[in-house]
């Protein structure tokens, strides 16, 4: 079992409060800074396994800290520095309460929603005759709000957005400029390592009146990703499409009869099977960074990352 899988309350120097997400915890340091422990812990369906996933959270961390990177000259991010594998220190932002869900192709809960005969997503209408897994005439941006932990995130229009108050016209447009330019480095990047970026989400904030790119981006747990070889001739087949994301967690549950639902139990995480799931993420970090995975040192996991931690902040 992965030792980061419980919830550990370090005890950082200027704490003020602790947040404990579904797979990330968040400490506020004196109203100034956050530091994000990105844990072991895996959530599919909203709803948190009873297994750890080793190395998951260094992986996702490190990915999400090298695009941080990668895209720091189209806007300013959060991220100050990672201290330790599992760990992002950023400037404290408040954030916008909507994720900006950014899509280049027709897949997902956009193209059951299609499928059923819907022509308008988040106010964006969609043209007649798509298939499933067909690149969009130019990416649509389909919001949804952020919901409370235990609920559903549900999608919203530009203009509900801007009814309700949650970002003026000004502070949208720029959310809109730089949600695109974001999409674009990344299905850049992505098409560097042979893959596609299908769609993700990004989250902002403001600091100081500015606004900020927050969280993670890029990994394949706030991504979809298709291998760029063999997609066209999948697409005219009909054919399912090869993908580089958390997917395959998901397909193992349904295949296992748990969807989230009541009344419904996890299957069963034996060793085997969590030893794959770890593999398989690893295998993504590889393909999307293209570096060697290293893993870090976890003999005494909570006593690293506090030591790291306070270092930095000392």
């Amino acid at each position: 079992m992965s030792k980061a899988l419980t919830k550990t309350d370090y005890h950082f120097p200027g704490q003020k409060s602790v947040y404990h997400g579904k797979v990330r915890d968040v400490y506020n340091i004196n109203d100034e800074k956050l530091v994000m422990v990105a844990t072991d812990r895996i959530s599919a369906f909203d709803v948190v396994l009873p297994e750890g996933i080793p190395y998951k959270g260094q992986m996702l961390n490190q990915i999400a800290a090298k695009f941080l990177d990668a895209t720091a000259d189209i806007c300013p991010n959060w991220k100050l520095a990672t201290p330790d594998p599992m760990v992002t220190v950023g400037v404290l932002c408040k954030g916008f309460p909507v994720e900006m869900i950014v899509r280049g192709y027709l897949c997902g809960s956009a193209w059951r929603a299609y499928k059923s005969g819907v022509r308008e997503i988040c106010g964006v209408s969609l043209p007649e005759g798509m298939r499933e897994n067909e690149k969009f005439p130019h990416p649509i941006i389909t919001p949804t709000t952020k919901a409370e932990m235990g609920l559903h995130d549900e999608d919203i229009s530009k203009e509900e957005i801007l009814a309700k108050g949650l970002a003026t016209p000004e502070e949208y447009e720029i959310l809109e400029k730089y949600t695109l330019a974001l999409f674009e480095r990344g299905t850049e990047i992505a098409a560097e390592r042979g893959l596609i970026l299908v769609d993700t989400k990004y989250e902002f904030g403001k600091h100081n009146g500015e606004i900020y790119l927050m969280d993670e981006i890029h990994t394949p747990d706030s991504s979809r990703y298709f291998y760029s070889e063999g997609y066209q001739e999948r697409f005219e087949n009909g054919e399912p499409q090869r993908q580089l994301s958390k997917e395959f967690v998901r397909e193992w549950l349904m295949e296992n009869g748990f969807q989230g639902k009541e009344g419904q139990k996890v299957p069963e995480m034996t060793p085997e099977i969590v030893k794959s799931i770890s593999d398989r993420y690893i295998e993504l970090y590889e393909h999307l960074t293209g570096e060697t995975f290293v893993k870090g040192d976890t003999d005494s996991l909570n006593g690293r990352i506090e030591k790291n931690v306070t270092d930095y902040l000392k």
